[in-house]
């Protein structure tokens, strides 16, 4: 069987999988939850336990969380290592501290928005928590992007002089800025790192990624050729290993 990946409906960091996953062209399905009652059901729980995506379950029916872990093993499946570097050589050490930045401090960094953002939503409304919540992110993210920006030099990708899982997961988490300031929370000018705003409209441009965007947005979608169709979270669960 071939592996399902568990994504969110909307904004959420399992965008880069998707992205991932196409550019690799190996068969895969797809199981959209909708964040967060689908996360917390009890046949979602039996999968993760954490209720958290991305979340894949591989083709053995066992599950594996955490976007650095899958894009691992997703890189790991394809013997060229088209999306990472050799074992060991200092292009994968290089491509290793960029990943480990990017899901560190720069997925960090925008979280007091998106709390902000949440309390907005839910009708907690406190408009001077909500304000501090803003301007503590706009440091964080500025200062995230600003050490992105020195990482990535002149490097014609993100992590190297090709194509890898750190672009996939970089476009997932970069596109949180505009979200963020379509709601009024506007946390960066991109015109202020112009390397980093030259790659992410490359990569906005990328067959991958407008795929991964229809896909969460529920439009018509043009894979790769990889992607064999949705499956819902009751049809997943006679794949789970027992």
């Amino acid at each position: 069987m071939e592996p399902v990946l568990f994504y969110g409906n909307h904004a959420a960091s399992s965008f880069g999988s998707i992205v991932a996953l196409e550019w690799l062209g190996q068969p895969y399905r797809l199981s959209r939850l909708n964040l967060p009652f689908d996360a917390k059901s009890d046949s979602f729980t039996r999968i993760n336990p954490v209720q958290k995506v991305p979340t894949l379950l591989r083709e053995s029916g066992v599950p594996l969380s955490e976007s650095s872990a899958i894009l691992q093993h997703l890189a790991g499946r394809d013997p060229r290592r088209t999306l990472v570097y050799a074992p060991g050589s200092p292009e994968q050490d290089h491509l290793n501290q960029v990943l480990a930045f990017l899901h560190t401090d720069f997925w960090a960094s925008f979280f007091p928005g998106f709390e902000a953002y949440d309390m907005e939503l839910t009708g907690e409304k406190n408009p001077a928590m909500q304000e501090m919540l803003r301007h503590s992110g706009r440091k964080r993210v500025a200062k995230a992007h600003a050490d992105l920006e020195r990482m990535m030099g002149n490097n014609e990708w993100l992590a190297g002089d090709k194509r890898t899982i750190a672009d996939a997961y970089f476009i997932g988490v970069a596109r949180w800025a505009p979200f963020l300031a379509a709601t009024g929370a506007k946390m960066i000018d991109p015109r202020d790192y112009p390397r980093l705003l030259r790659h992410y409209e490359k990569l906005e441009a990328d067959p991958a990624v407008i795929f991964a965007h229809a896909i969460e947005d529920e439009k018509p979608a043009t894979s790769a050729g990889g992607f064999l169709g949705h499956l819902s979270l009751e049809e997943v669960q006679t794949r789970i290993a027992r």
